[in-house]
């Protein structure tokens, strides 16, 4: 089987212009990511589960996993050399690197190091998602706040490894997106999910009902329509949530669906952040014949404002989002952006 090294290359191949510095962070990435995935696997067995003791900037309790994943993925940034600036929702402000070698970097990049780490105990797939940007900043200096403020259309690369029953890196440079799953007999990558598509019309919807109360009318009658019957439409549809990004995604991916994390009347811009969780996500949807959206605007085409900003999220098949998109528009036009 090909492995994501000999891919690298081969794409590599077709771009005169490439420098290897792109496929050097891409492998910095999947070493650091095999490192989590040893972890994890063996999270019980070891001090490595529970809380730090701390909150991040989002204000969330830290589990053990996310500072050691966290950890470990600027690690490696940091000493790849390609990557002069890094954005986590484990860190306040933007982390840069005090070297020659990162402050020549071409890349800067945004990363949720341990998304779904709520479910670590309870042994539910997780996963590390990630964004790649070409800084805009003049090279030989450390990395700015600006190189990340990029709207999701200037994305270089995005992706993300979910750790389940298998690891499994997917991710997409704007020509497709693939899907590597890791053998860990032998510490590769081998291609398993090659041009993945999502269908354009699936039966899965992926939503936390609990706040039901607190959505916008239109996420109320979408759901509705959703519980419809009508065998016409294949309706009604089958629910399902994990309550981890990446895993929710994954699923509905390969088998074709809707996640939604609306704002809602508590949290207008709901809880998911724009630059390392609905960009890379949106990003891979899009090319994978899907489509994302804040209920009104393309996520890719939203200009951050700040490194931790929220968005709401409707993310999946393309007639699932659009449908979506439609009650909204007709039922919840107050939670508009404004222009």
């Amino acid at each position: 089987m090909k492995t994501l090294i000999e891919f690298i290359n081969e794409e590599q191949a077709h771009n005169p212009n490439a420098t290897g510095e792109f496929s050097r962070l891409l492998n910095d990435i999947t070493i650091a990511a095999k490192i989590v995935n040893r972890e994890i696997n063996k999270a019980g067995l070891g001090d490595i589960m529970g809380y730090e003791g701390k909150q991040n900037v989002q204000g969330e309790d830290q589990k053990k996993l996310d500072v050691f994943a966290n950890d470990m993925f600027i690690e490696a940034l940091k000493h790849g050399g390609q990557c002069c600036a890094i954005a986590s929702e484990e860190d306040e402000g933007l982390i840069t690197f005090n070297n020659k070698l990162s402050n020549n970097g071409k890349y800067v990049v945004a990363m949720d190091p341990l998304d779904g780490s709520s479910n670590i105990e309870v042994n539910v797939s997780i996963g590390t998602i990630f964004s790649i940007f070409k800084r805009i900043s003049e090279p030989g200096k450390p990395g700015t706040v600006d190189d990340l403020l990029q709207a999701g259309n200037q994305l270089v690369a995005a992706g993300y490894i979910i750790y389940g029953s298998s690891t499994m890196l997917v991710y997409s440079t704007g020509h497709g997106v693939n899907g590597f799953t890791l053998d860990p007999s032998v510490g590769l990558f081998l291609m398993s999910h090659p041009k993945m598509k999502i269908p354009e019309g699936g039966n899965i919807y992926s939503i936390n009902e609990a706040n039901y109360i607190y959505f916008p009318d239109g996420v109320k009658e979408y759901l509705r329509y959703c519980q419809e019957d009508d065998p016409k439409t294949n309706r009604p549809y089958t629910t399902r949530y994990i309550g981890s990004l990446v895993a929710d995604f994954h699923r509905n991916l390969i088998r074709g669906g809707i996640y939604l994390y609306p704002g809602t009347r508590k949290n207008p811009d709901g809880k998911l952040r724009l630059l390392y969780e609905n960009v890379p996500v949106a990003f891979l949807a899009e090319q994978a014949g899907g489509k994302a959206s804040d209920g009104f605007r393309r996520i890719l085409d939203i200009q951050p404002n700040e490194i931790h900003q929220r968005t709401p999220f409707f993310v999946g098949s393309k007639h699932m989002v659009e449908k979506a998109e439609y009650f909204m528009r007709y039922y919840s036009k107050e939670f508009e952006p404004k222009k």
